[in-house]
């Protein structure tokens, strides 16, 4: 991915970097959605308040097979196994959004050379600061595909990330129950990676590029920063198989982002069905000592 510089401009509601926003908010959150590209989320708040909790890239695009591929920051769908030229399709334009109740659906448009349709539904708790959003991968194709659905979420470095393992037993048990994986521009030495009985830490500041997986079977990670605690919760689905070695959960950090990335596992998706990957963000003022 190329190197990034955070972006310097003004905040705007419902026009993101020169780009049309759906805004959705309540008495306790907000969000914003790209209105005509996508899908993507690329805001997310808290009531009374305009700083925007993900990352902003609208600077950071490379060129693709099928054209130039903008990286926006937020929220976008993916699918796993990573292959690059399939995974980052260009997405700037044929999204179609539709309201929902509390929240939208967003559509984004027919792509041959993956046979998907990608699409979310988000919808903002009336009660709490809270989002539900549900990430889809639809097999338009003439053939099965398999793959894993792959939720990434941008947001700004600077603090730190939870990820809850299970704690150490006194019992002989033979089987293991936790990983770590590190891929292969991540060194072992990195400050920023500590290990704590019953979690993993991943300390967001400046470095090079690190990333780490691991399966979370608590389905739960947390990011502090500013005061502000994102808590991101799923369905861990232990008996499945997953991409990137049993990876369900993965970070990849460095200047001036960070992704917070969720995997469901592998499917063979058959034409005309669909994979759904469920989220639900929580945000609070105060930061919990458990993370949770």
């Amino acid at each position: 991915m190329p190197a990034v510089q955070p972006s310097a401009s003004e905040f705007v509601a419902g026009n993101y970097h020169g780009r049309p926003t759906h805004r959705l908010e309540n008495a306790h959150v907000w969000l914003e959605a790209l209105a005509t590209a996508g899908p993507r989320i690329v805001r997310l708040g808290l009531a009374g308040s305009t700083q925007n909790l993900l990352a902003e890239t609208p600077e950071v695009s490379w060129e693709t097979p099928l054209g130039r591929y903008e990286l926006l920051g937020g929220h976008r769908l993916w699918f796993a196994p990573e292959e690059p030229d399939l995974v980052a399709v260009p997405d700037s334009h044929g999204m179609e959004l539709t309201e929902e109740g509390a929240g939208i659906r967003l559509v984004g448009p027919e792509e041959p050379s993956t046979g998907l349709r990608r699409s979310m539904a988000v919808c903002l708790d009336p009660d709490c600061a809270a989002v539900a959003i549900d990430d889809e991968l639809l097999n338009i194709g003439d053939r099965p595909l398999e793959l894993a659905p792959w939720s990434i979420t941008q947001l700004r470095s600077g603090g730190l990330v939870r990820l809850p393992q299970p704690l150490a037993i006194t019992e002989h048990v033979v089987q293991p129950n936790r990983i770590l994986v590190l891929w292969p521009y991540t060194s072992w030495d990195d400050a920023r990676l500590e290990a704590r009985e019953g979690e993993l830490l991943v300390h967001s500041a400046p470095g090079p590029w690190l990333k780490v997986g691991s399966f979370i079977e608590a389905g739960w990670l947390s990011y502090a920063r500013d005061g502000v605690t994102f808590v991101c919760r799923f369905q861990p689905q232990p008996t499945g198989t997953y991409p990137d070695r049993g990876c369900n959960v993965e970070i990849y950090s460095g200047e001036p982002f960070l992704e917070l990335e969720v995997l469901g596992p592998m499917t063979v998706l058959a034409p005309g069905e669909t994979v759904t990957l469920s989220q639900r963000w929580e945000l609070s003022r105060t930061v919990p000592e458990d993370g949770a």
